[in-house]
């Protein structure tokens, strides 16, 4: 935040330099009266926008783009970035560095008010942020970074910090964060319980928010360090009362934030309250990936979060008796409003170069399949002006549509990751962190309960292919399941392991799924030393050369966290 303007106009500055009065008044004109000055600035005034912009940013990640790459979503329109990678050569990090920059001035304040709450929950939100910029990215400013207003090259221009060490100083933060949120809420002066969009100051909150992403970081690691990752966890697993976690099932400990659905700026992403077209709602289908899956596994969560369509496909293969085979000659619509059904003639189908073998004919959900070419015209849509109102497919489910509801919260941690994690611990790796197919269970069912179908959870579980069996894969896909709306963490999950087992469309950029975002533009050209050489670091693969900015800055090029693992292809 600015508080002094780096310019004065010249020619009213000299004409002052003979008054010591006009001088004071100079420095007092370049104050700006609507900022906030950092070295007094009350950090409950800029910690509420940390949290709100953190909030928004990781729903609109997870929500979006990355929803797309995680096979959750697909779009039928504006296609390109959601469905086929077609990043276009540059993402920006600046909105991350943004935050960090007011969340260091919480920090900073807090020290100097003596203020460990204000210090324990700006080290929990550093951490946050710096692990989605290294995991989205790879190697990036850590050590040198928010110091520019100090001067010196190593400041402007900072050295990209190998992912190893950004790992390693969010692990200490967090340690730290763990230990300055031990009080109870009475022995801390400076509350934050009315800016706290997140857990209304309760420190005890932010501390398991602290150790349950202590976790999430050493399982980040568990590939290529398999020992720092065992030991950490152990160590949290060996002493809940020093390091509790979120495991309420309940969702009461869940790091979540509601939206106040007032005006756009702070309301569910694409709804349409304040999108009078609708039309980004309406671009985003199920993908017929997870819709697929939900079936599969008779998931009540499907009915929660897609629409079933609205006018489904059959085949009139009838014929009168007596007679040879006779179809009706066009496509027939039958029924009321509140339910249609298209009857399609096989000469129809045929006309199209198509068989019965190409439409689904799903009464419920249809998904859109992923990076597929004209995808608003997918299963027969009578939509010809390709507006993404395509009957034939399922949209997002009605509450979607709205600028705020109780199930429609910006999720950064969960009960369900932290028992899928412990799952994953304990059975695949063999460390000592609780009972597997415990943690298993409590995951599905923290899950299943967020999104109010937890009264489903013992027929659920007690599917064959539900039932805990002790894989990777299993508990890997039913935390890709409960990741909807927080795609990307699904997205840090399948590149630590290769599942769920996904494939690039066939309009994809790529047969495979990316492993990372390219460094941006500006960065290249400003930073160029240090973004060269971290490019340089990037491991080169046979899937390099389908990048934008050659095989150096390919989302396909593995960074320092995959390297050697083999993962995820």
């Amino acid at each position: 935040m600015h508080t002094i303007r780096t310019s004065i106009i010249l020619g009213f500055a000299g004409a002052c330099l003979v008054f010591s009065s006009c001088k004071k008044n100079l420095l007092k004109m370049n104050e700006d009266p609507n900022g906030a000055n950092p070295a007094t600035v009350n950090p409950n005034l800029v910690l509420p926008t940390v949290l709100t912009s953190t909030g928004m940013l990781i729903v609109n990640l997870g929500y979006q783009d990355m929803a797309g790459v995680m096979q959750h979503t697909q779009k039928d329109g504006w296609t390109g970035t959601h469905n086929e990678y077609d990043w276009a050569g540059s993402n920006s990090w600046t909105e991350y560095y943004d935050i960090l920059r007011n969340n260091q001035l919480v920090y900073e304040r807090g020290v100097a008010l003596n203020s460990e709450m204000h210090q324990g929950v700006a080290l929990v939100m550093k951490s946050l942020l710096f692990g989605m910029i290294t995991d989205l990215w790879g190697d990036a400013p850590y050590t040198y970074a928010l110091q520019g207003q100090k001067g010196g090259t190593e400041n402007i221009l900072p050295a990209f910090d190998p992912q190893q060490t950004i790992y390693t100083g969010i692990l200490a933060d967090l340690e730290k964060a763990n230990t300055l949120l031990s009080k109870p809420k009475s022995a801390y002066n400076n509350p934050i319980d009315v800016v706290d969009v997140y857990y209304q100051g309760e420190p005890v909150k932010w501390r398991k928010m602290a150790n349950s992403l202590a976790l999430r970081y050493y399982m980040r690691l568990s590939e290529k360090l398999p020992d720092v990752a065992r030991a950490g966890i152990e160590k949290i697993m060996a002493s809940p009362a020093q390091y509790p976690l979120i495991l309420s099932i309940d969702g009461s400990e869940d790091a979540t934030m509601s939206f106040p659905g007032n005006s756009n700026a702070d309301s569910w992403p694409a709804n349409v309250v304040y999108d009078s077209d609708s039309s980004n709602y309406r671009r985003l289908k199920m993908c017929s990936t997870l819709v697929n899956t939900l079936q599969s596994l008779r998931d009540p969560r499907l009915g929660v979060w897609a629409a079933k369509v609205q006018c489904f496909l059959r085949v009139d293969d009838t014929k009168p008796a007596g007679t040879g085979n006779v179809y009706k000659p066009v496509d027939t619509v039958v029924g009321g409003e509140s339910r249609k059904v298209r009857y399609i003639s096989p000469d129809v189908l045929a006309a199209r170069g198509l068989t019965v073998n190409d439409i689904n004919q799903d009464e419920n959900y249809v998904g859109l399949p992923p990076a597929i070419p004209g995808p608003a015209v997918y299963n027969l849509s009578p939509d010809a002006s390709q507006a993404s109102r395509n009957p034939h497919v399922s949209w997002l489910s009605d509450i979607y549509k709205q600028a705020k509801g109780p199930l429609l919260k910006a999720r950064l941690i969960s009960a369900a990751e932290v028992h899928f994690i412990l799952a994953e611990a304990s059975a695949v790796k063999g460390w000592a962190a609780g009972d597997a197919a415990t943690h298993y269970n409590a995951g599905i069912q923290a899950s299943l309960n967020v999104w109010g179908v937890g009264g489903y959870a013992s027929a659920y579980l007690a599917q064959p292919a539900v039932k805990f069996n002790n894989t990777q894969q299993q508990i890997i896909l039913q935390k890709w399941i409960a990741s909807w709306t927080a795609a990307a963490e699904a997205w840090f999950d399948y590149k630590r392991t290769g599942y769920p087992v996904l494939r690039g469309g066939p309009n994809a950029k790529a047969p495979v799924v990316p492993v990372r975002l390219y460094y941006m533009l500006d960065e290249r050209n400003l930073n160029k030393a240090s973004a060269t050489q971290a490019m340089e670091k990037l491991e080169v693969t046979s899937y390099s050369a389908y990048g934008a900015n050659g095989i150096r800055n390919s989302p396909w090029s593995k960074p320092w966290v995959l390297q050697g693992t083999g993962k995820p292809w």
